[in-house]
């Protein structure tokens, strides 16, 4: 390790149990004001939650940079900044601190939209004893698009609903614990066999727009398209294309249904503008990008905080580096 020692946490010190004692710990979650020079830090765990304005507002003055680690699986928020950075500098993501919640929110969103709950919500507020049939996510054929450790943990909460097939589509094909991953360029082949396709990729210059026209037009009719990556992976024009005509106004009705549906976390532009269509797109589930925040979240962050700050102190290389300046 080199001779800086001081540390910009974002969390609490007290809070992260086991914190070397051989570094200096300044707590900072976005205030305007900064705790200390910020050209002392060495190592800056960046504010959760607080978007990207807050997050890279103290890069430019960390000349002493060393380790950037974030909270979020994605390190999109940061990445226009990172050629910035000092040369050598680490950028880490949070791997194991969104996994589980966020492949909760994935199937949740599947079950509601398949079930059409947001329909039953609806109705109960009418107070109207509304039945039908629905379709089932048992027996059902799942494409999972971004397989790392969020994807994994999607196809594990997936199985025990008795889901016919799971295809597993990341950047380069490998085997997995469940099974083989194919590639992004055979993804034309598997999108006509899926009926639901989970969203799972980071936001890249090569993701960014990934579901477009091209892409949706081959997914079969009726499938449901799930996104919990990111809102730009998807092109919001495109989808809407698919998911057929917005009613007019909110409560005008439900209006036109199209040839897919659609339940998304996160949304481009986000957040979504009151007056947008996407909101009042017919078989559309909008959930405000919540796939991470939830219980889980901070004893996984205080772990996984602490762990890389006693690997840094003991001159070892911090895990899950995704970049280095």
């Amino acid at each position: 390790m080199a001779d800086a020692t001081e540390v910009w946490l974002s969390l609490p010190p007290e809070s992260v149990e086991g914190l070397p004692d051989s570094l200096t710990y300044r707590y900072w979650n976005g205030e305007e004001e900064f705790p200390a020079d910020p050209a002392d830090c060495a190592f800056y765990v960046v504010p959760y939650y607080l978007g990207a304005e807050v997050a890279v507002r103290p890069l430019a003055r960390m000349t002493g940079l060393k380790v950037v680690q974030t909270l979020t699986a994605g390190i999109d928020h940061i990445a226009p900044a990172i050629p910035r950075l000092p040369t050598g500098t680490r950028v880490c993501n949070a791997r194991g601190v969104h996994d589980a919640s966020t492949a909760e929110l994935a199937v949740a969103l599947t079950l509601a939209s398949l079930r059409d709950l947001p329909g039953s919500v609806r109705a109960q507020d009418r107070g109207e004893w509304r039945t039908d049939f629905h379709p089932a996510l048992a027996d059902r054929t799942v494409l999972i698009l971004g397989y790392g450790a969020v994807g994994e943990a999607i196809e594990k909460r997936l199985l025990p609903f008795e889901v016919a097939a799971v295809h597993r589509v990341a950047r380069s094909p490998r085997i997995a614990e469940l099974g083989p991953v194919r590639p992004l360029s055979e993804i034309d082949d598997l999108l006509p066999l899926a009926d639901v396709v989970v969203v799972a990729t980071p936001l890249t210059e090569q993701t960014r727009g990934l579901v477009d026209a091209g892409f949706l037009s081959r997914m079969k009719d009726g499938a449901l398209l799930v996104n919990v990556a990111r809102g730009a992976v998807v092109d919001t024009g495109a989808l809407l294309a698919e998911t057929g005509t917005p009613a007019s106004a909110p409560g005008a009705g439900d209006g036109v249904p199209g040839r897919l549906r659609a339940a998304l976390d996160v949304t481009e532009p986000e957040p979504l503008p009151r007056d947008h269509p996407l909101w009042r797109a017919p078989g559309v589930l909008i959930t405000p990008h919540v796939g991470g925040p939830t219980s889980a979240f901070h004893p996984r962050a205080r772990r996984l905080v602490g762990a890389q700050l006693r690997r840094w102190a003991a001159g070892e290389e911090p895990a899950n580096t995704v970049a280095v300046a």
